[in-house]
């Protein structure tokens, strides 16, 4: 085999290697964040969970809060890859519902496969925060971007005509209802199914927001 061959080959190896292990190391900190908290959690007890030495995870990522955060970002968009949450497929279908019904029907679903993702960890975040101020300053921040976010589908739904309240309203009730507690009581406690969780919410949406 031709030198230049076998280097690309060892390279790319060892390029998947790395994404291996750095999905490992991922899916071990969310189990363990959201089994036993973030602050009682250590990089050491990561690693051992995700079959890596600790040097890799310091290495592919330097502290415990940077594994927190590429966690969180991972189980909101459900993979790997580095592509904002409005711009998936998913939300871009939500948006391009001409029906303001139909389209929080639609988010509904979504937000509920979103909310199993992190809901539970984003608990073990707000657990957190009361005494670790750098959790704290992150979960602040998430709150700061899910509010952005819900602003772009209050101005959405405001473009169709067919709010019945004003946008603001709008925006604050996505707000109030997508930080993963109602999920948590009604799914998570209640035992209700994911798809009977996001009919309830669409229906209370679309009383809420849409006019008749």
């Amino acid at each position: 085999m031709p030198d230049g061959v076998k280097r690309r080959y060892d390279s790319t190896r060892r390029r998947e290697q790395a994404q291996e292990n750095r999905r490992r190391v991922l899916d071990a900190a969310h189990e363990l964040f959201v089994d036993q908290g973030y602050g009682a959690t250590t990089i050491v007890e990561i690693a051992s969970a995700a079959g890596v030495a600790a040097e890799t995870v310091y290495a592919a990522f330097r502290t415990k809060l940077t594994v927190l955060r590429r966690a969180w970002d991972v189980a909101v968009g459900g993979d790997e890859d580095d592509v904002r949450l409005l711009d998936r497929p998913e939300l871009r279908a939500v948006f391009a519902e001409p029906d303001l019904a139909a389209r929080l029907t639609r988010f509904a679903t979504v937000n509920t496969a979103i909310m199993r993702r992190t809901a539970r960890l984003r608990l073990a975040i707000q657990s957190a925060a009361g005494g670790d101020p750098a959790a704290a300053d992150f979960l602040g921040e998430l709150d700061r971007e899910r509010l952005a976010v819900m602003d772009e589908h209050a101005g959405a739904a405001e473009a169709t005509g067919q709010l019945a309240v004003p946008e603001d309203t709008c925006r604050d009730v996505l707000f109030a209802t997508t930080d993963g507690s109602l999920w948590l009581t009604l799914v998570g406690r209640r035992g209700w199914s994911d798809e009977a969780y996001a009919a309830w919410l669409a229906r209370v949406w679309t009383a809420t927001l849409v006019a008749p």
